[in-house]
């Protein structure tokens, strides 16, 4: 039987701990220059998150989900063996790994992303939803161009956080993550798509924000460690042509308080949640509140 984990809201494992005590929390809370910094420019990269046997789990527990006919997917609230629409790449994207495996169900309330979310946010953190993004050896896809809130109107007010985690080395060869700095000040912009054209995201840009794209980041990660960045900062990643994958997992969070925009179910196989009524239930734990 497949033991949906969705129902639990503590750790179901002993891959992480949590401090019993404020004290034991300070050496996962981010400086005042690293919060200046994602607030100036919509991101925050090179924040250890995971140790090398925490890495070595999560890629056990990933083999197993990249498998299409494993029973327990099908808790998956979308999986795509490869979502990329150039028919000579592959990339793997799915949704909702926390309801089957224990591990990225309890990589959640790992503290070590807890604390700074909490500090980026500004509040108490709640579950939004996770992904995984897979790219293999010599072929693998793109991401292109996009602001992630543009795919998230359906809750309201705009409080949300993405945490880019990587489970192999991210360089810019391999198809890291690049942003375009300051871009999260701008208005939110029309889907372009998401693993189409890397230069589609051009018919909707001012001059002057294609000005800012003559110079995005790329976001050079050790495996293990992880990026913040705002909802609403343009980020994309380009093909892995090396002879090494690259895989990561994403935990997208917002401040607890977010509430539903549609009548519609947020996530396939989720009950709806009335339009302007808070987020939470089931699906939408809260992971950390630095009051309570």
């Amino acid at each position: 039987m497949n033991v949906d984990l969705s129902a639990r809201h503590e750790l179901v494992g002993n891959l992480f701990s949590i401090p019993s005590t404020r004290e034991q929390l300070e050496c996962y809370r981010l400086t005042e220059d690293q919060v200046a910094s994602y607030e100036r420019n919509g991101y925050l990269t090179g924040i250890r998150l995971l140790t090398e046997d925490q890495v070595d789990r999560l890629l056990e527990e990933l083999e197993g989900l990249m498998d299409s006919s494993r029973p327990g997917n099908s808790l998956f609230y979308e999986y795509h063996s490869n979502e990329s629409q150039d028919p000579s790449r592959v990339l793997f994207h799915a949704l909702g790994a926390w309801r089957i495996t224990p591990g990225f169900h309890d990589i959640l309330w790992n503290p070590a992303f807890t604390t700074p979310a909490s500090q980026l946010l500004g509040g108490a953190v709640r579950f939004w939803h996770d992904q995984l993004f897979c790219k293999p050896a010599r072929h693998g896809g793109v991401v292109a161009w996009h602001q992630d809130y543009s795919y998230w109107t359906r809750t309201k007010p705009l409080a949300h956080l993405t945490c880019w985690i990587g489970l192999d080395d991210s360089t810019r060869e391999d198809g890291c993550v690049y942003y375009v700095p300051g871009s999260h000040k701008w208005d939110l912009l029309p889907i372009t798509g998401l693993t189409g054209d890397m230069v589609a995201i051009n018919e909707v840009l001012t001059d002057e924000q294609k000005r800012a794209f003559e110079n995005p980041t790329p976001v050079v990660l050790k495996r293990g460690e992880c990026s913040f960045h705002h909802s609403m900062t343009m980020h994309g990643s380009f093909e892995n042509s090396t002879d090494r994958p690259r895989r990561a997992t994403v935990i997208n969070a917002f401040r607890d308080g977010v509430a539903s925009a549609s009548d519609e179910p947020l996530l396939e196989g989720v009950p709806p949640v009335n339009k302007g009524e808070k987020m939470g239930g089931q699906f939408f734990p809260l992971l950390f509140d630095p009051n309570a």
